[in-house]
């Protein structure tokens, strides 16, 4: 992408005045009136033949899509549960009920301690999987929500998240086993991947899921959660119906316009559809994604 074809657009001519040069006082005006339109151009300048400009648009949008996607309001998972587990040091209160039931089956004498119980209050964590379809035009507008979904899941499953990127063959940008993400610092290498991902090839969707399905069965959270960015039109045999009911749960998040096909699998499989109207969007979409089930 050369400095002549981006001539003419008005976001391009504010943030990089001159060849090798990205105002950061132009990139945060601009943030606060249109951040959609400054993130599809730091994207599409990641592909820009001046190698200065490349580099720092591409460090620029690894920092502002982990900035927009830490203003996200807070997720309210799963509620927490009572467990009841067998009696040991671990520190839960005496199941009362189970108790009872105990010194009953003793004849009223003291019950067999393997036969007492405790309660706990669980809250399961959870494990996230981030599918992002790469098979069309990964550049711009496209790339830019990649990224911001990429940042929203570091921030919202530091501890277990897997990112995925996939055409024909599924690419495994970040396994589900990996350490946890600690800070800003933590989240960009993966940023920075996703950036770096180009659109090419035909759509493996039922791969795709397959993949993520072998993603959370290693993850150990109490809930285990499948994140498709994607308009979901297969171009590549296999059973995506089967795939998808293997999963724990889907959630696909697909563009607000052209999101009938995704609609239309959902209906399918039981999964749910959010529809996403720019990049920036996508950290509300997977907010909701998270906070209901």
């Amino acid at each position: 992408m050369s400095r002549r074809e981006l001539t003419g657009d008005e976001v391009f001519e504010q943030i990089s005045p001159e060849v090798g040069e990205l105002d950061e006082a132009a990139l945060d005006r601009l943030l606060e009136s249109d951040p959609d339109a400054v993130m599809t151009m730091l994207a599409t300048l990641t592909a820009a033949v001046d190698d200065t400009l490349r580099a720092k648009a591409r460090a620029a949008a690894c920092r502002i899509a982990i900035d927009i996607a830490r203003q996200g309001p807070a997720v309210r998972g799963r509620v927490g549960r009572l467990r009841s587990r067998p009696l040991d040091d671990g520190g839960g209160d005496l199941d009362v009920d189970a108790a009872v039931e105990a010194v009953a089956a003793a004849g009223g004498g003291v019950p067999d301690p393997a036969e007492l119980r405790e309660v706990i209050w669980e809250r399961p964590d959870t494990a996230l999987c981030l599918v992002v379809d790469r098979s069309g035009s990964m550049r711009g507008e496209a790339l830019a929500t990649a990224a911001l979904a990429a940042a929203a899941v570091s921030c919202r499953a530091p501890g277990a998240h897997a990112v995925l990127a996939f055409a024909g063959e599924v690419d495994v940008l970040r396994h589900m086993g990996e350490p946890p993400v600690v800070g800003a610092e933590g989240a960009e290498p993966l940023i920075d991947q996703v950036l770096g991902l180009t659109g090419h090839g035909t759509t493996d969707l039922a791969g795709a899921l397959s993949a993520a399905g072998s993603q959370c069965a290693s993850a150990t959270a109490g809930r285990r959660l499948t994140v498709v960015l994607s308009d979901c039109r297969a171009t590549e045999p296999g059973d995506m119906v089967a795939a998808a009911s293997s999963l724990d749960e889907l959630v696909v998040l697909a563009p607000a316009d052209d999101d009938a096909e995704a609609q239309t699998f959902c209906n399918l499989v039981g999964a749910r559809c959010v529809s996403v109207s720019g990049p920036a969007d996508v950290v509300r979409a997977l907010d909701e994604a998270l906070s209901r089930r």
